[in-house]
């Protein structure tokens, strides 16, 4: 991707509340594998996340 291009993405709107949900997927992540002793792996965090929690996120 040339960085004309790049740039474009990272300015949108779209991208950025992408990115800021992606970081509380993450953190999510990082607070279920405390809890269980284990990493508990992307794919279910984000549906954990989003089944459970990003209505409230999104309503905030």
């Amino acid at each position: 991707m040339n960085s004309k291009v790049s740039g474009l993405l990272e300015s949108s709107e779209l991208y950025k509340e992408f990115m800021r949900e992606r970081e509380e997927i993450l953190k999510h992540k990082w607070i279920e594998s405390e809890k269980a002793g284990r990493d508990v792996g992307f794919e279910w965090a984000l549906l954990d996340w989003n089944f459970n929690h990003r209505n409230n996120w999104r309503n905030k």
